[in-house]
C-alpha cells in the first residue's frame, strides 16, 4: 500500500485531517513527569493514547529529541513504536543533501527508525531528493512556503520569465517530482492562507502539510478553506503546542484530548461546508 493510500485510510477511519506535532518541551511538562528523555516517552505515550482516534497523522520534530543525544533518539524511536500502525508518522527533519548523504538519511529515517514520511528541503535540487522519492510507500513533504514570519525573505523572491514567487515555482517542481513514485506532498504554512490557496490551485493533487495553527497564530478556518478548495488531495492541519500543553495539571492528557477534539471537529465542519459549496457550483 502506498503512503498516500495509508494516509487516506487514516483520514477516513478517524474522520480527521488533524496532525498532532509531538514536539516535547520538558520545561512545560506537568508536575510528576521527569524532565528528561524518559519523561518524553511518558508524556508522548499519554498524548498518543488520549488522541489516537482523533488524528490522521503524528509529526515528531527531530530537534526536540536530538538535543538529548543518544537518549533523545532512543526516546524518538520508542515514540514511533507507541503510535498505532494504521496512523502515518511524519518525521519533521527538513533534510536534503548530496545524493549519497540523502541516501543515508533515507535509510536512517525509513528503514532504521521506521517512519512513514519525512519533510525535506529542495535547495540542492532533485538529485538530492532522489533517494527519498524512490519508493511510493514512504511520503516526502517538500518545504515550499514555511510558516515562520521570515519566510518571505527568500520564498517570495521572483524567479523565471514570469517573475513568480519562488514558493510557487517550487510547488510546480514538486508536482513534477511526484510523477516518479506518487509520494510527494508539500509543506505550506497555515499562517499564509492566501499563499496556501495559490499553491493549492497549482497543485490540487498533492497532499499539503500545513503547520502554524495555534501558537503560531494561523487562522484555522481560513487555512482549511484555502487548503481544501479545488483539492483532490488531503490537507493535513498540524497543531502542536496548543494541544500538547492545553493543561499543566495531572489531567494534561484529558485536556489534550479535549483540545484535539475541538480542532478535529472544527476542521470537519469546515470541510463539509467547503464540499457543500463545491457541490453547488
Amino acid at each position: 500500500m502506498s503512503f498516500r493510500e495509508r494516509l487516506e485510510q487514516a483520514i477516513a477511519q478517524n474522520h480527521s485531517l488533524l496532525c498532532i506535532g509531538l514536539d516535547p518541551d520538558v520545561e512545560r511538562f506537568p508536575t510528576g513527569i521527569p524532565r528528561d528523555p524518559e519523561g518524553i516517552v511518558v508524556f508522548n505515550r499519554a498524548i498518543i493514547e488520549a488522541t489516537a482516534d482523533l488524528v490522521c497523522a503524528y509529526k515528531p520534530n527531530l530537534a526536540f529529541y536530538l538535543q538529548y543525544g543518544a537518549a533523545g533518539i532512543a526516546a524518538l524511536a520508542t515514540t514511533r513504536q507507541l503510535i498505532p500502525p494504521h496512523i502515518p508518522v511524519i518525521l519533521d527533519a527538513k533534510l536534503g543533501d548530496i545524493a549519497s548523504t540523502s541516501a543515508a538519511y533515507a535509510r536512517a529515517v525509513f528503514e532504521t527508525l521506521g517512519f512513514d514520511a519525512l519533510t525535506v528541503h529542495p535547495y540542492l535540487g532533485s538529485e538530492a531528493l532522489e533517494p527519498f522519492l524512490s519508493t511510493s510507500d514512504r511520503g516526502v513533504f517538500v518545504l515550499v512556503r514555511t510558516s515562520n514570519p521570515g519566510a518571505s525573505e527568500i520564498q517570495d523572491l521572483p524567479v523565471g520569465e514570469a517573475g513568480e514567487p519562488l514558493y510557487l515555482w517550487l510547488a510546480e517542481r514538486a508536482r513534477a517530482w511526484n510523477q516518479r513514485s506518487g509520494n510527494v506532498g508539500l509543506v505550506v504554512g497555515a499562517t499564509y492562507p492566501v499563499d496556501l490557496a495559490l499553491v493549492r490551485q497549482r497543485c490540487p493533487d498533492l497532499p499539503i502539510l500545513a503547520p502554524g495553527i495555534g501558537a503560531q497564530g494561523g487562522d484555522l478556518e481560513r487555512a482549511v478553506c484555502a487548503g481544501l478548495s479545488e483539492a483532490t488531495a488531503p490537507l493535513l492541519v498540524t497543531v502542536s503546542r496548543s494541544i500538547l500543553y492545553a493543561d499543566a495539571s495531572a489531567r494534561f492528557a484529558e485536556s489534550a484530548r479535549a483540545a484535539a477534539r475541538r480542532v478535529r471537529d472544527t476542521i470537519e465542519r469546515i470541510r463539509k461546508e467547503v464540499a457543500g459549496q463545491a457541490g453547488h457550483r
